[in-house]
């Protein structure tokens, strides 16, 4: 019902300006056992070198949840969109009919990001974007939902069966979060270590979670959680 993944195995690559971790296949990384959890597809947990990035490309029907971890990344579209998303907030694109975009680390530091990619539930609606500040303090000890396709007050809109959600624990506090047996749920310590039921969970380890009603989350030491609940 919940199955560590540590993060010393997961795919890797090496591009030099861009270090790579994949939870789940992705480029070079291929593992058949690890094509995806439900309806997430993707969650890369990137550090790109200062002043390099991702050049203009292309996706289509796929939703793109970017969560910050450190310093800042810049985004461009071919809707004319712009924006930098700093560290603890978050950006999404619903990727639809097809989207080019870039994203850059324009700082004088490494940025790191979690990039997770979740299937939507249509395919071929018009494209999107969009950014917001979820400070760490309003998570404090509790989920708060950072994206879903649920319409969530408060949360980025997503085109899919599932939220986004993150929490900041002090050491010794816990939050609690309902699921139904059948859904996929996936946590990911951006920092510090957890216990999941009986699991513990250190930092950038994953947790694929199936088959529980409730999961309750402890920290072990100060931590930053993030949770995608997928179909």
């Amino acid at each position: 019902m919940i199955e560590l993944r540590p993060f010393s195995g997961l795919g890797a690559a090496d591009h030099g300006w861009l270090q790579a971790k994949h939870h789940f296949a992705f480029g070079d990384y291929f593992d058949r056992s690890r094509m995806g959890w439900g309806s997430l597809r993707v969650w890369n947990d990137d550090t790109i070198a200062a002043q390099t990035g991702f050049p203009p490309h292309g996706h289509a029907d796929m939703e793109i949840i970017t969560y910050v971890r450190k310093g800042a990344i810049s985004h461009k579209d071919s809707l004319g969109n712009a924006g930098r998303t700093e560290a603890g907030d978050v950006q999404v694109m619903s990727a639809g009919s097809g989207i080019r975009h870039s994203e850059y680390n324009l700082e004088d530091e490494d940025t790191q990001i979690f990039q997770i990619w979740i299937h939507p539930t249509s395919r071929g609606a018009a494209p999107s974007w969009g950014a917001k500040p979820f400070p760490k303090d309003d998570r404090a000890g509790r989920f708060v939902t950072l994206a879903s396709g649920f319409g969530d007050e408060d949360a980025l809109p997503i085109r899919t069966d599932a939220r986004v959600l993150g929490a900041t624990l002090k050491a010794g506090e816990s939050a609690t979060y309902d699921l139904t047996p059948e859904r996929h749920a996936y946590l990911v310590p951006a920092l510090g270590k957890v216990v999941v039921g009986d699991v513990t969970v250190n930092a950038r380890d994953g947790a694929a979670i199936t088959g529980l009603d409730r999961i309750t989350v402890t920290a072990i030491e100060d931590a930053e959680v993030v949770l995608v609940d997928a179909a």
